[in-house]
């Protein structure tokens, strides 16, 4: 029996790598609003975390729900006109289909909006792939606090320490660690120097990578 019963996979920037598609869609929305652009070390906090949290840093101001709403909407729309042509990272697909064979239970738990998960999923030719997906929006605390892993493991049927994260954010790092469950860090949003710093139980640059160490993370049955 493998070490993990199951893997929780984060979205953005671990599943593919779109960052850069909401760096820029984040680009637009600040120009066409005319905000400033918040300091590196500000903006690399917010990353993997909700709109909810990000935009009121944005605008300097607290936000009213409407706004937060409204205001998310038209970022995620900005995001989601360029998803065509998007791809897994190397190694995904090769990957879920050996935590599939050795009946790993596999769970997505993004703070992603709702109305980004099935795009990118559908993009990506794996819309069935995961048997539990958990939202930022409905866990009362995002990343880095551990409500969304803690209610991926529930859905999933799994306890915490059986379970490993595919992460790409200090943030999601944090809240893996938070749940108690180990963390593999992709370099796909930050080069691994700067996650070495959230300290990750791995750091790798896709999933072919992980394939050449999987036989330490995964023993076979």
């Amino acid at each position: 029996m493998s070490e993990f019963t199951a893997a929780i996979f984060d979205m953005d920037g671990t599943l593919l790598d779109n960052m850069p598609l909401h760096f820029r869609a984040f680009q637009i929305f600040i120009e066409r609003y005319g905000l400033r652009r918040p300091p590196a070390d500000v903006a690399v906090r917010l990353i993997g975390k909700r709109n909810s949290e990000i935009l009121p840093v944005l605008f300097e101001r607290t936000l009213t729900p409407e706004e937060v709403a409204r205001y998310s909407c038209e970022k995620e729309q900005i995001y989601r006109e360029m998803l065509a042509g998007v791809a897994p990272l190397p190694g995904l697909l090769r990957f879920l289909d050996i935590l599939d064979q050795r009946q790993v239970r596999i769970g997505l738990a993004t703070s992603a909006p709702r109305e980004n998960v099935a795009p990118t999923l559908e993009a990506l030719g794996i819309t069935n792939r995961f048997r539990a997906i958990t939202l930022g929006e409905e866990v009362p605390h995002g990343k880095p606090a551990p409500d969304i892993f803690l209610e991926a493991a529930q859905r999933l049927g799994q306890p915490a320490d059986r379970c490993i994260v595919f992460e790409d954010s200090h943030a999601g790092i944090a809240a893996a660690h938070a749940a108690g469950m180990r963390c593999v860090a992709l370099a796909a949003t930050h080069p691994a120097d700067v996650l070495r710093s959230a300290n990750p139980d791995l750091i790798v640059t896709d999933y072919d990578e992980l394939l050449r160490v999987m036989p330490s993370l995964f023993p076979p049955p």
